[in-house]
């Protein structure tokens, strides 16, 4: 098992460039299950959770060949509706292909994704579209059985609260329905927008991308004709190295990315001091005088992302006075605060508040990662800690971030990657 070795370093500098975003690359992979053509993706990132799902693609019987950032994915070979346990095990959102399977062969089987580390994730929103959309679903032996043999038909879909891959999901089972459905309380994030652009452009009628209210025009089970298209920036890979930039109050300049895709995180940095520069696809941070204290509460986008919460968290233990963080999408997201603590930080809970007393003096130890946006909290901790960091089980960073310690070192920090 790997782990990083970080000493404390002193101001970073450089570029950095940011990959393709793991949370857009998962529904656009599991979208190909709805192409009659072999459909080229560009800019993947290359992650764990991509590899879990292209398996899972493999094992279904389609053909997947990645080719440096790029894959091919032929799903015409597809003779396989069932989705086992161990492949949904290793990552929950496996369940994205619930949708375009059913919508494509009118059954499949895909197992319960069980627990996860940061909450409750559950996915009755999903199956409950689904059963409005006409689809027969049972609970049997840890599977999700599904049938629609007459098809999916478009209806009026409103979701209780807003979920991502409930989103997605849906919109892919649209695509292939009979009529038109209507999506309220649609998600809102650049990758949902992604995910309907492409299909969008593969001759999907599609009203209202980007905003909560979704109208899809399905085909009746025609498959799609899906050109060749590039994913979107990683909006939270460019946060983190954000972070970075600010708590070692660094200049960093980040290219390949889209700052309209910030805005919430690029707001709460300029609160705590930092400025920046910005062009249509790169953003330049640069230092500041004073790491100032701040208010986080996190919600669905456009507001600001849960999955820049824990590292904030570590940025506001280097600020000057009291940090408010209130996590509001997920119940067990403040793993990191014990880890944090064993580094020195002064951080209390209070149900789902965190209060981070700045500024700590932390000192390097052994951490352990216990998710995969904690696993970078403890990274950008480690950079300002005293002495040395060892941050173990980074299998998790491994899920989500693609080299990062190749590109920590390539701007100056003191990162190494070692066996245990």
């Amino acid at each position: 098992m790997d782990y990083l070795k970080i000493k404390s370093s002193d101001t970073l500098s450089g570029t950095i460039k940011i990959s393709g975003a793991k949370n857009a690359s998962l529904p656009l992979i599991a979208m190909t299950i709805l192409a009659k053509n072999k459909v080229v993706i560009k800019n993947l990132p290359h992650v764990a959770d991509i590899n879990t799902l292209l398996k899972l693609l493999s094992n279904l019987g389609a053909e997947c060949q990645f080719l440096d950032d790029r894959v091919i994915v032929d799903t015409a070979t597809i003779n396989e509706t069932k989705a086992t346990y161990d492949i949904v095990k290793t990552m929950r959102a496996s369940i994205l292909v619930l949708g375009p399977i059913l919508a494509r062969f009118g059954h499949c089987e895909v197992s319960l994704p069980g627990g996860c580390a940061i909450g409750q994730r559950p996915i009755d929103l999903h199956l409950k579209a689904l059963e409005q959309m006409g689809a027969k679903i049972e609970i049997r032996s840890g599977y999700i059985e599904a049938s629609a043999p007459n098809g999916l038909k478009g209806c009026e879909i409103i979701f209780d609260k807003i979920t991502v891959t409930g989103t997605a999901n849906i919109i892919m089972a649209a695509a292939l329905a009979e009529g038109e459905t209507i999506i309220t309380n649609a998600a809102r994030e650049p990758e949902v927008v992604q995910l309907c652009e492409v299909l969008n452009e593969s001759g999907i009628q599609i009203e209202g991308i980007g905003t909560a209210i979704l109208k899809i025009s399905g085909t009746n089970k025609q498959l799609l004709d899906i050109n060749e298209f590039s994913v979107i920036p990683d909006r939270i890979e460019a946060g983190t190295y954000l972070c970075a930039g600010a708590i070692t109050r660094s200049q960093l300049t980040l290219t390949d990315v889209q700052p309209k895709h910030l805005g919430s995180v690029l707001a709460k940095l300029e609160e705590m001091g930092s400025s920046f520069t910005l062009t249509n696809n790169t953003i330049t941070i640069h230092p500041s005088q004073e790491i100032k204290p701040v208010k986080i509460v996190t919600q669905e986008y456009p507001a600001f992302p849960t999955d820049m919460q824990a590292q904030f968290m570590a940025l506001a233990t280097q600020a000057n006075g009291v940090s408010i963080i209130e996590e509001r999408l997920f119940e067990n997201r403040f793993m990191h605060v014990s880890e944090l603590q064993r580094m020195g930080a002064d951080i209390s809970l209070n149900g789902h508040t965190a209060t981070v007393n700045g500024k700590t003096k932390l000192s390097g130890t052994d951490v352990m990662a216990t998710d995969l946006r904690a696993s970078s909290a403890l990274v950008l901790a480690a950079l300002v800690a005293g002495d040395e960091t060892n941050v173990h089980r980074i299998y998790h960073l491994d899920r989500g971030y693609d080299a990062l310690e190749k590109k920590l070192k390539a701007v100056g920090a003191d990162v190494e990657r070692l066996k245990e």
